[in-house]
């Protein structure tokens, strides 16, 4: 039986929004994405497409509008999960979309001007590339698991983990992939790539955890 949750018109409605870009990505970028999907376990995409990179890329841009679309609606099913008193307000969630797209995309900017101020700006830029690759990838996944638990599973903190998890294991993926493929590079530039991981991926999750205990307390 399905599972009746209020305003999942809405969430069916964006869904496929994310779908149709998905679909525009295919179709305007048939090669491309035919290499993109096989992007885990092999480095063939990264290796190829990395040259081709452009600050504001279609393809890529598209993705992302996916990934923003998805990730909104995984952290409302999350909220809606761990919070009984949460329930879905179009504004609410048009304001997180707005909030997710612009730490996105204020993220992916820092990232680019640090890259320039330590001088390692093309292990940066691959290094940044990889990681909008597996997170693009991760936003194609949420498709399938959001449908799941807005119709058929219902969420439960358990299985909110395991594919918190399963995301956090597909990106480390990249992550592993990207070392391996600029190991020479970043041996090169080893303290200014650790100064950057440090200041830009630890550092904010280390922030948001302390936050998450200090409001729990």
């Amino acid at each position: 039986m399905l599972r009746e949750i209020v305003s999942n018109e809405w969430y069916t409605l964006f869904i496929m929004l994310g779908l149709v870009f998905i679909t525009l990505a295919k179709h305007i970028f048939a090669h491309r994405f035919s290499d993109f999907i096989e992007v885990i376990g092999n480095s063939k995409y990264l290796k190829l497409y990395v040259k081709e990179q452009k600050y504001i890329d279609g393809f890529n841009t598209l993705l992302l509008l996916n990934l923003i679309i998805s990730a909104a609606i995984f952290t409302s099913i999350i909220l809606s999960t761990f919070n009984n008193d949460w329930s879905f307000n179009l504004i609410l969630f048009l304001q997180l979309l707005v909030v997710i797209g612009a730490i996105l995309v204020l993220k992916s900017g820092i990232e680019r001007i640090l890259g320039r101020l330590f001088e390692i700006e093309p292990l940066i830029d691959a290094y940044l590339f990889q990681k909008t690759s597996f997170k693009n990838y991760s936003g194609m996944l949420l498709i399938p698991i959001n449908a799941l638990l807005l119709f058929s599973v219902t969420p439960s903190k358990p299985i909110i983990y395991f594919i918190i998890g399963f995301i956090i294991i597909i990106n480390l993926i990249g992550f592993i992939t990207s070392v391996r493929n600029y190991q020479k590079l970043i041996i090169s530039n080893f303290f200014y790539f650790i100064l950057y991981l440090c200041t830009l991926e630890i550092g904010p999750y280390l922030i948001l955890y302390k936050l998450i205990i200090e409001n729990e307390a």
